[in-house]
This record gives C-alpha cells, sequence and structure tokens, in this order.
C-alpha cells in the first residue's frame, strides 16, 4: 500500500491475516539464500525488494557491496532504523531435505525462523501504518558470516536515528533480547618444519604439538578474565587442522577460536591475552589473526525500547512481554556499538535457529506484527 510523508496521525491498521503472512513466508523461504552463495544472495534480495515494494509502496534501493546484496528503503530522514537480514546459514539444496511445510500451527523450512519470518512479520507491521516517514529499513546479506559488507551500511544509518529494531528470531516464549554479549574471533596458526616421521622426526618441528600447547593455554584465558571482570566470558576452539600426511611431521596447524563476552572491559582482556600467547616448542612460530568482531549489546542500550515495547504489548492486551540476555551475537551489536539505542528479538516466536527442528509458531505472527507496528508508532 502507498504511504505519504506526513507524519504518523492514527493507529496501525488492525492484525494482518495469517494466510497472507504465510504465503509471503513461503516466498521467502522456497527461494534459498545460503550466505556463501552470493548469486543465491542476490536472488533471494530479489524477491524481499519485490515483497516489500508490493508492501512498503516504495522501491528500494539495492546495494551490492563486495558481491554480496542488501536491499534498503529509506522514507525522509532516518529517525528508526529496522533492521533484519535475508542470508541463512543452509547450503544451497536444503529444502529437499527440510522442506517448507505449514503443520498444526507450526512453519518449518530453511531460514524460516532464522529470520525469514521476521523480516514478513516487519513488512507487514509497516504495511499497516499510514505513513512510513521517518524510517529507514535494511535488509542485509551477510549477516551470518559477521556482517563484513554491510557492517558501515548499519554502522551509518545507526548513528542518525534515534532507535533501532531487529527483526531477528525472539528468545524462547518470544522474550525480547535486551543483552547479547560481544563476539571476537581468532586464528591461531602455529608454524613448524616438516620431517619424515619415521625416519628422522627429531628434525622436525611438530606445529600440531605447538597448538596442543596452545590449547591449553587458551582454557585459563577465561579463568583470567573472569578473575579479573567478573562473569560470562568464554573462549571456545573450534575449528583445528593439521598436517598433509600421515608420515610427515606438520609443519602447520591451524585453530579458530570463538570468543563471548559481556562487555568491552572483558573483550579487550581477552584480545591482549590472546595476543600474548608464545610458542612453547623451540623453533616453532605463532601467527595470531582476527581480534573483535562485534562489540557487545549492554542492557543499557535495550532499557528504554523494552519499557516501550512492554507498555504496547500490555495496551494490546498480548501479556506481559518477557525479556532475556543471550550469548549470540547480531547486527545490533554494531547499532548499540556506534551509541543508537537497539531492541533485538521482536522477530518470530518459535525455536532451532541453525538447527534441523527449525521452527515458527504461525498463531504468534499477526501479534508480533502488531506490536511492531505499534512500537513504531510509538517512537514517532
Amino acid at each position: 500500500m502507498p504511504h505519504d510523508d506526513e507524519h504518523l496521525s492514527a493507529q496501525p491498521d488492525p492484525a494482518p491475516r495469517l494466510d497472507a503472512m504465510l504465503a509471503d513466508l513461503e516466498e521467502l523461504v522456497t527461494c534459498e539464500s545460503w550466505s556463501a552463495d552470493h548469486t543465491a544472495v542476490a536472488r533471494s534480495a530479489r524477491v524481499v525488494a519485490a515483497q516489500g515494494r508490493r508492501l512498503l509502496g516504495a522501491v528500494p534501493r539495492t546495494l551490492v557491496v563486495g558481491g554480496v546484496t542488501h536491499v534498503r528503503w529509506t522514507f525522509g530522514t532516518p529517525r528508526v532504523l529496522l533492521l533484519g537480514h535475508h542470508d541463512t546459514v543452509w547450503p544451497i539444496g536444503s529444502l529437499k531435505t527440510h522442506p517448507w511445510a505449514v503443520e498444526q500451527g507450526v512453519a518449518r523450512g530453511p531460514g524460516v525462523f532464522d529470520m525469514k519470518a521476521g523480516l514478513v512479520q516487519m513488512f507487514h507491521a509497516l504495511a499497516s501504518l499510514p505513513s512510513l516517514d521517518g524510517l529507514c529499513v535494511l535488509v542485509t546479506g551477510d549477516e551470518e558470516t559477521g556482517s563484513a559488507t554491510s557492517r558501515p551500511l548499519i554502522e551509518d544509518i545507526a548513528r542518525q536515528c534515534s532507535a533501532t529494531l531487529v527483526l531477528e528470531a525472539a528468545a524462547p516464549g518470544g522474550a525480547l533480547k535486551t543483552s547479547r554479549k560481544g563476539v571476537s574471533l581468532y586464528d591461531i596458526t602455529a608454524h613448524g618444519l616438516a620431517a619424515h616421521s619415521g625416519l628422522e622426526p627429531e628434525k622436525g618441528i611438530n606445529a600440531a604439538t605447538e597448538l596442543a600447547h596452545q590449547l591449553l593455554a587458551l582454557q585459563g584465558v577465561a579463568d583470567t578474565v573472569t578473575a579479573s571482570t567478573g562473569p560470562g566470558t568464554t573462549v571456545t576452539p573450534t575449528v583445528m587442522r593439521a598436517g598433509t600426511s600421515s608420515n610427515t611431521v606438520p609443519a602447520r596447524a591451524e585453530l579458530s577460536v570463538d570468543v563471548r563476552v559481556p562487555d568491552a572491559a572483558a573483550q579487550e582482556a581477552v584480545d591482549r591475552l590472546i595476543r600474548a600467547l608464545e610458542p612453547q616448542i623451540p623453533g616453532a612460530r605463532l601467527q595470531i589473526d582476527g581480534g573483535p568482531n562485534r562489540p557487545p549489546l549492554a542492557p543499557d542500550a535495550s532499557r528504554k525500547l523494552f519499557a516501550l515495547a512492554a507498555e504496547q504489548a500490555a495496551r494490546l492486551g498480548l501479556g506481559p512481554l518477557q525479556q532475556t540476555a543471550v550469548g549470540g551475537a547480531s547486527d545490533g551489536n554494531y547499532t548499540a556499538g556506534v551509541g543508537c539505542p537497539t531492541l533485538d528479538g521482536l522477530g518470530a516466536v518459535g525455536d532451532g535457529a541453525h538447527a534441523d527442528h527449525e521452527h515458527v509458531v504461525t498463531a504468534a505472527m499477526p501479534d508480533r506484527a502488531r506490536l511492531l507496528a505499534h512500537l513504531v508508532g510509538a517512537l514517532r
């Protein structure tokens, strides 16, 4: 539906029809959009753009950065940013093993919960408003891989706005996400010296053994940071590779490390400790790449927005609105990091992000759209 440039002067229309929302959700879910496949992401962006154009009455700007396709609508001078992503973690072909389906009030399919249902709810919520003046809608294509190409877009818009509403999936029970841990990502590479493991292993420098020493050292990093800054920090080794053949001393070993922190002080402390790691085997060398990826989303960034959302939920008769802190990060970390008040988890109610049981509770979709529409109205 077309919108003029007048400010909001009336309540949003009644809740969207569930059948219309499910038709749009099917269209998005059945257009697969694995982050690693830029062609698929571009195809998905066209579907997102068309759906938004139909519901918002405006043609978006399509932005291709580093081969990744993002979609943006701007109405007047932005004061409120609505933020989401259309890429998913599901490889192309996942529809064959996880087909789109709606059964007994539950919708399933790759990316249905994280976060295509959130996009549908957002579009239908905004379509119910008499005006979209002062809003910016940004749907990115690389959130699942760290938002390398979209981060500057997100931060530039957030700096202009007084609030960001993130349409990521809700926490269990529909709770909004008012605190997220910060994320740091590291790649630790041990360099050694190859040698025949049977004839002359003593002439080699075993990079895999060196990396084992570093694994043990990493166990103490989180404990050290917790002792100095408080609980909540995790340092988790994830992917590890070493060696070229079973009869060769490994000359190179690689380790990826996922770090989650509750606040900026912990993030800085972990960074110092990891960069201070030293090789333990004579002749070995360490290479440490990476660092802080997303700043923490602190509770203060969400406090006033959550109170406003809870007030709107009460007025709509939606029951007490819940909030929670989560370890996972989102693009809301970036908006909060530049000082924009941010409320996350306004998207779908369901469970199973990135998992085989990913699903959305369909009955909650119209009410979540109503809540978002009234929240946007209260912010303008």
